[in-house]
């Protein structure tokens, strides 16, 4: 089992035919996850395209998750959580922090996905919208939406396997003004392993 930081992010190889398994260890930390194709970073898993291709807001067990190619990347086979998680929001930037009112720089998921990737040796062209895993941000019918504090409980985990050959980035979301990583405000570290 290998260890996202708290505030940090982590990227990994997958092969196709490979799940990662993401591990929410306390119940209460967000992981941003991406996934490009191994060959082509500009292929990447993309949230617009694959709501289209669902015709829903968050993935369930059996769903794919498609590229801005329209291919599928990743299959989410296992879900042990109550399945909050969100397709809507941009990765947190220092542009983020500074509308909340942060004045100093702040770890952000961008900032931690590109490190990540860096890690690898590898520079995405862009920082596309990520897989919120247990991101809980519920929409109501009059289209209003609100940042909730996470429904998963410590050991939850979503197993998702590779159609492609694919890299999988994740971060340890560093919110802690919102309380989308629970009412203390602290975020903490989550695990993977490939299987």
């Amino acid at each position: 089992m290998e260890t996202i930081p708290a505030r940090r992010g982590k990227a990994a190889y997958v092969r196709q035919g490979q799940s990662i398994r993401i591990v929410n260890t306390h119940g209460s930390q967000v992981v941003d996850t991406w996934a490009f194709t191994a060959g082509m970073l500009t292929e990447f898993m993309s949230m617009e395209h694959t709501r289209a291709t669902l015709t829903k807001l968050v993935p369930r067990p059996g769903d794919g998750l498609y590229t801005n190619r329209r291919r599928r990347i990743l299959t989410m086979t296992e879900d042990t959580s109550l399945g909050a998680h969100d397709t809507l929001m941009a990765a947190c930037d220092s542009e983020r922090y500074l509308l909340l009112g942060v004045k100093e720089y702040h770890d952000n998921c961008t900032d931690n996905l590109f490190a990540a990737m860096q890690g690898l040796g590898l520079v995405p062209p862009e920082c596309p919208s990520p897989l919120n895993l247990f991101m809980n941000i519920p929409w109501q019918p009059d289209g209003k939406i609100s940042f909730d504090p996470p429904t998963s409980k410590p050991g939850d985990h979503v197993t998702l396997r590779a159609e492609l050959d694919c890299i999988v980035a994740m971060s340890a979301c560093p919110q802690d003004i919102l309380p989308i990583n629970g009412t203390t405000g602290k975020p903490t570290e989550a695990h993977y392993e490939i299987i």
